[in-house]
């Protein structure tokens, strides 16, 4: 090679080796370029998606029974609104309002669902416990009776199964027998069991009357039992389903009580308003095969539901009337049981109002 033709060669050799270096960094540059660009894409997706998209706390719920009332408990974890209100909620059926409150207060369990009753009587006794939400404001229980039963009055001198003492079975008849006159202690009110023991003790008359809520009472009828009256149709106010937390609970996890009461407020609303999925989550819960028996049992509840679920103060006094002379300072303030400070917040945030599709007032 001539020492010309060699300095010819060398500018191109430079400028190959250049070039290759400029390609790298182009492509170095490139690569920065997509990679920010993923990024900022995965930001947006992330930023995009609700909180509880990637963090899902973990709560375990308590339900007292298997009966109609218990439909937004079951609305809320069927139809995913725990998951999608940032909560991961296991139901656990725990038998008899007392059972329920020594699984609140030994941290077992986070929220109770159950009627007023066993949260108010922890109460006065000293517990930690306090209702931050009420679904039904109701007694959502019939009286039953044999056929030869078909008055009220009918009912003196006969046995009437109750679940227990101490519950809202009792304080509903003994409400309704004072409604109709008849003494307390003219009734024999006998501890039976849940519905379906003390239906079957109907059937082989082992107890006169008793007081059933649907699915049972649809049944009952069938069967060819009288149904003597319709405790909801009376004026006998009662906060038969409330939500109760350790206080403690409350004032340390706020804001997990705040997703709560969203999610089972949200399933009050579809339960009224979605009828069809309303009667899958009953249809499922309640392992009824029966079309006419599920559709009865929604038809009762669906328009008794609160919404907002607050808890209504005559049927507080109503509950504490059952506890006695222990309770009769609290009377005077019923909302010592209540903490509806969730509720006023989720009001003033228009969450109500969005539900039902109306603009929150000015």
């Amino acid at each position: 090679m001539t020492l010309g033709s060699l300095s010819s060669w060398e500018p191109f050799a430079c400028h190959s080796e250049r070039s290759e270096e400029s390609q790298g960094k182009l492509r170095e540059g490139s690569l920065r370029i997509r990679v920010k660009q993923l990024s900022f894409l995965v930001l947006v997706f992330v930023l995009s998606q609700p909180l509880n998209a990637f963090s899902q706390e973990n709560v375990i719920v308590s339900y007292d029974g298997n009966s109609g009332f218990q439909g937004p408990i079951w609305t809320a974890k069927d139809l995913g609104l725990f998951e999608k209100h940032g909560l991961k909620a296991e139901l656990v059926l725990v038998s008899g309002g007392a059972r329920g409150m020594q699984a609140l207060i030994s941290g077992s369990t986070q929220f109770a669902q159950g009627s007023a009753t066993s949260p108010i009587s922890l109460r006065l006794q000293g517990g930690d416990v306090v209702i931050v939400a009420a679904a039904l404001n109701k007694f959502p229980f019939s009286v039953v009776a044999q056929k030869q039963i078909r008055r009220p009055e009918d009912l003196v001198g006969k046995k009437m199964g109750i679940v227990n003492f101490g519950g809202s079975n009792e304080l509903a008849v003994v409400l309704a027998l004072k409604a109709w006159n008849i003494p307390r202690q003219a009734v024999n009110l006998v501890p039976s069991g849940e519905a379906a023991h003390r239906l079957v003790a109907l059937t082989t008359g082992n107890l006169d009357a008793t007081v059933l809520s649907p699915p049972y009472t649809t049944e009952a009828a069938r069967l060819g039992f009288n149904i003597l009256a319709h405790l909801s149709e009376m004026d006998l106010p009662f906060p038969q389903t409330v939500i109760a937390v350790r206080r403690s609970f409350l004032e340390k996890n706020r804001e997990t009580v705040k997703r709560f009461v969203r999610a089972y407020s949200e399933a009050i609303h579809q339960f009224m308003t979605q009828k069809q999925q309303a009667l899958a989550v009953y249809a499922k819960r309640l392992k009824q095969q029966n079309p006419k028996v599920v559709e009865d049992t929604y038809l009762y509840y669906a328009g008794k539901f609160s919404l907002p679920p607050r808890v209504g103060r005559d049927g507080m006094q109503s509950a504490l009337s059952l506890m006695g002379d222990k309770a009769a300072d609290a009377k005077s303030d019923p909302g010592q049981f209540v903490d509806e400070s969730v509720l006023d917040e989720l009001e003033r945030e228009g969450f109500f109002s969005k539900l039902s599709g109306r603009s929150p007032a000015k």
